[in-house]
């Protein structure tokens, strides 16, 4: 196969990983017989150094005539000022409005040997495997926004149509899962979560009647996520509640270093990145986890280019260099070894190869 992956490295610890995941890539391409090719381009902090933008429009370009779009991290403190016009983070939800990625896949899977990881006891976190769907494009990030010196105002809205399409994305999901569903929301103070389950229990109930599933409110969630995470198959979820309660997901694997996600809608272009920040304060010190973004990666596989093999043996990889007592900082044991980023990317690669 021939792909063309646009890789947006962006800002802090985002081009590390990023070059982490395309080496895992570059070694499948190789040992599997396709041809990648990588394409970087510019996004966040360093597009805006660089050109003014934080979303150029070769950036733009690079991203549509490509199969996938593989993403580091933006944003840093030289361009945190809350009052400036021009911020990081705009080119990312402006790359999501672009791709049209409207549902944000995010699994959350605990594995044997990194129980010690997670602040939780084992017994509860043992064989956790949930999928958050998170609707990306909607809610109150893209809502109407003003501020004054004395008030400033956020909108939330939602239309039907935008809860429809991320509710089958999570139907569709549950079907080939365990068939249980819990969507999350705020009913009982919210309109839009008012609209959100109505429409949620609607799809459900007449497209996917195999389907269980129950409502559930965000506090509730929060909660149980912790206490009884094993009780969870697929959580579907709006996008404030959904960025939120993935952070707090971390935890049951032990770090956001873990977690990979992907950004998918009507097209095959898909955007995959991990689902922790730029983490300027260790950048540049090649100590940053790249399981998250080399873990994309094989979403990438999976969902862009359709190599479900391909995906499974980095996943399978992963695993096999954690067993292997592979650890970097935000996941070491204390008094174990440390492995920088690029010893734990070669322990991957090493265990492709195995």
């Amino acid at each position: 196969m021939k792909a063309r992956i646009a890789v947006l490295g962006g800002d802090g610890i985002g081009p590390e990983v990023t070059d982490s995941a395309v080496r895992v890539l570059a070694a499948i391409a190789q040992r599997q017989g396709h041809e990648f090719q990588f394409v970087e381009a510019l996004i966040g902090g360093a597009a805006i150094d660089a050109s003014g933008s934080p979303l150029p429009s070769r950036t733009i370009d690079a991203c549509r005539s490509s199969d996938a779009v593989l993403l580091g991290a933006v944003g840093g403190p030289k361009w945190s000022d809350p009052g400036a016009r021009v911020r990081p983070e705009q080119g990312l939800l402006e790359l999501r409005r672009v791709l049209g990625v409207f549902a944000n896949l995010r699994p959350v899977r605990t594995l044997p040997e990194m129980l010690d990881a997670s602040p939780l006891r084992p017994e509860v976190i043992r064989d956790v495997d949930i999928v958050v769907v998170r609707e990306l494009t909607g809610g109150i990030y893209f809502g109407r926004k003003s501020r004054t010196a004395h008030e400033a105002e956020d909108v939330c809205s939602y239309t039907a149509q935008e809860i429809e399409r991320v509710t089958r994305v999570a139907g569709r999901l549950a079907m080939d899962r365990h068939r249980h569903i819990v969507s999350v929301d705020k009913a009982n103070v919210l309109d839009t979560s008012r609209l959100w389950r109505t429409v949620v229990e609607r799809v459900l109930t007449q497209e996917f009647p195999e389907v269980k599933f129950e409502h559930m409110l965000v506090d509730a969630a929060a909660m149980h996520l912790l206490r009884r995470p094993t009780s969870f198959d697929v959580l579907l979820t709006e996008n404030m509640f959904g960025d939120i309660l993935t952070d707090e997901a971390s935890m049951l694997v032990g770090s956001l270093g873990l977690l990979p996600s992907a950004s998918l809608g009507s097209d095959r272009v898909g955007l995959y990145e991990p689902i922790h920040g730029s983490a300027p304060d260790i950048a540049g010190r090649g100590i940053a986890n790249p399981i998250g973004t080399i873990l994309s990666a094989a979403m990438l596989l999976r969902h862009s280019l359709g190599l479900e093999d391909e995906a499974a043996s980095v996943e399978a990889a992963v695993a096999a260099a954690l067993r292997g007592g592979i650890r970097t900082a935000d996941i070491a044991t204390p008094g174990g070894a440390v492995a920088g980023s690029q010893a734990a990317t070669d322990a991957i690669i090493a265990a492709l190869s195995a």
